[in-house]
């Protein structure tokens, strides 16, 4: 994997390499940036990485899933190729439409064991992570009410098999 160098996670003391996620337009100005980079790990098979961190706009993708890189030479970074395995983690973004229930949806996925990520360039959107042992069919029906009240808007980016069952109806 030469394209790209490793960097030690602080803390950890595993090296962690940058996948670069291109993304495709969905909408005008969405996402707001071409190509978003997640950090991961080397596994023990050949071009394959352990996400470590939760993506807030590249789709199919969570928390700990394997995914398949290619080294670009050009760019000289490791970009995604394909997913190889599903951790059972999910993903999901909340957009806050109202800033004043923030405390709110942080407690309610603190509840359920959610861990999320935020940007300072993107303030009012949260990427969050779903466990694989956690109740999505509760968390999804509480987020919903929420989105018909005008408080937030929430996309799945990816729903693991794991969740799936959980929602026999799905979609």
């Amino acid at each position: 994997m030469a394209a790209a160098s490793g960097q030690p996670l602080p803390g950890t003391g595993r090296t962690t390499f940058e996948v670069a996620f291109d993304l495709k337009t969905e909408a005008p100005n969405w996402p707001p940036v071409s190509v978003e980079r997640l950090w991961g790990e080397k596994t023990t098979v050949e071009f394959e990485m352990r996400l470590l961190n939760v993506p807030f706009f590249a789709r199919g993708v969570a928390y700990g899933d394997l995914v398949h890189v290619r080294p670009d030479q050009n760019r000289h970074e490791l970009v995604f190729e394909r997913l190889n395995g599903e951790s059972g983690h999910s993903t999901l973004r909340i957009t806050l439409l109202d800033k004043r229930a923030r405390r709110e949806v942080q407690d309610r996925l603190r509840e359920v064991g959610c861990s999320w990520e935020t940007a300072a360039q993107f303030s009012a959107l949260l990427a969050v992570d779903v466990p694989a042992d956690g109740d999505y069919r509760a968390l999804r029906e509480w987020l919903k009410a929420r989105a018909r009240e005008g408080v937030i808007e929430f996309q799945e980016s990816a729903i693991s098999a794991l969740h799936l069952e959980q929602l026999p109806n799905f979609p």
